[in-house]
């Protein structure tokens, strides 16, 4: 028998297969811990989707910057989807991949199909965090409007819903009649906590400076299933302790709304990274794994600032 019959036999092939399958399978074996511990390391991530794409503010600047902050803290996975206007009318993720939507847009109304999809994806457990200008997006959607609580701009006035501000150590809900959303001019304003015990910002100093921006006032909006955490004078604007941070759920959904974040620079300020850093986490989790922040970090008596490369990881 020659060596070339030799090797063509069946049993020999036989023989062959099973030893190279038996490699593969020790092989496997020997790496599977590896490949279960990255993928139990990207799963432990919260996943993001960021929509942008319109805003009247700089959204290519201000969107980097978020996904900087955020992935800085080595506990968030994003994924960004930008719009313009030409491809809102395809636009439609597939909003379950996600565990919270993260929007800086405002701009186009997307297509009635996808607005139901995120409805529906908000109403069955999904979560959102607002940033500024996205709270001025969707003037006509009652249904978006209803998840951020509150709302400026775009024709809003006194048929989409009262004021909302602090007076005398309360909240007033003000049905007066006037336009929804304005501003004074920018400067370094003070967050005052109003609910210390609530997630986001529990262990944050009960008062500090937010970097210096416009200060949104005079936002109207229904108002319903709505916390606010923070408030800030309105010096120069309504002069009235306007809404900074909110919390607000619809159906079994979570969302975070900030005013904060007017532009990449504003973006730096302590002050709104770390509400953004803990409002996101919970708008995804429903609690808060970060540490407490001191007033050292976080000061009343400055505006503090940071790049995003200086924050630390989540350890």
């Amino acid at each position: 028998m020659t060596s070339s019959s030799l090797n063509h036999s069946p049993r020999v092939r036989q023989i062959t297969q099973l030893t190279l399958a038996l490699a593969l399978l020790f092989n496997l074996t020997a790496i599977s811990p590896l490949l279960a511990e990255d993928s139990s390391t990207e799963a432990g991530k919260i996943s993001v989707l960021l929509v942008d794409g319109q805003n009247n503010h700089d959204w290519k600047a201000c969107s980097p910057t978020m996904i900087n902050i955020l992935e800085a803290t080595k506990r968030f996975q994003i994924e960004r989807a930008t719009v313009p206007k030409e491809a809102v009318a395809n636009f439609s993720p597939d909003w379950e991949k996600f565990d919270v939507v993260l929007t800086n847009y405002n701009g186009a109304p997307w297509p009635e199909q996808t607005r139901a999809s995120f409805e529906k994806y908000i109403k069955e457990g999904g979560n959102l965090a607002v940033v500024h200008a996205a709270d001025n997006s969707f003037p006509a959607w009652k249904e978006y409007n209803q998840m951020i609580g509150l709302g400026g701009w775009g024709g809003r006035n006194e048929k989409d819903g009262p004021y909302v501000y602090w007076k005398d150590g309360e909240f007033i809900r003000d049905d007066s009649p006037g336009k929804g959303g304005a501003h004074g001019k920018p400067w370094e304003y003070k967050v005052v906590i109003r609910d210390t015990e609530h997630p986001i910002t529990k262990g944050l100093p009960t008062e500090f400076l937010q970097a210096k921006e416009e200060l949104y006032d005079r936002l109207r909006g229904p108002a319903e299933n709505m916390e606010i955490l923070a408030t800030a004078l309105a010096t120069g604007g309504s002069e009235r302790h306007e809404p900074v941070l909110m919390t607000i759920s619809y159906g079994k959904g979570r969302v975070f709304h900030t005013v904060m974040g007017h532009d990449a620079e504003s973006m730096r300020g302590v002050a709104f990274q770390e509400t953004l850093i803990r409002g996101t986490e919970w708008a995804a989790t429903g609690e808060v794994t970060f540490p407490p922040v001191t007033a050292d970090e976080l000061p009343v008596d400055r505006a503090a600032s940071r790049h995003p490369d200086d924050i630390k990881p989540l350890k």
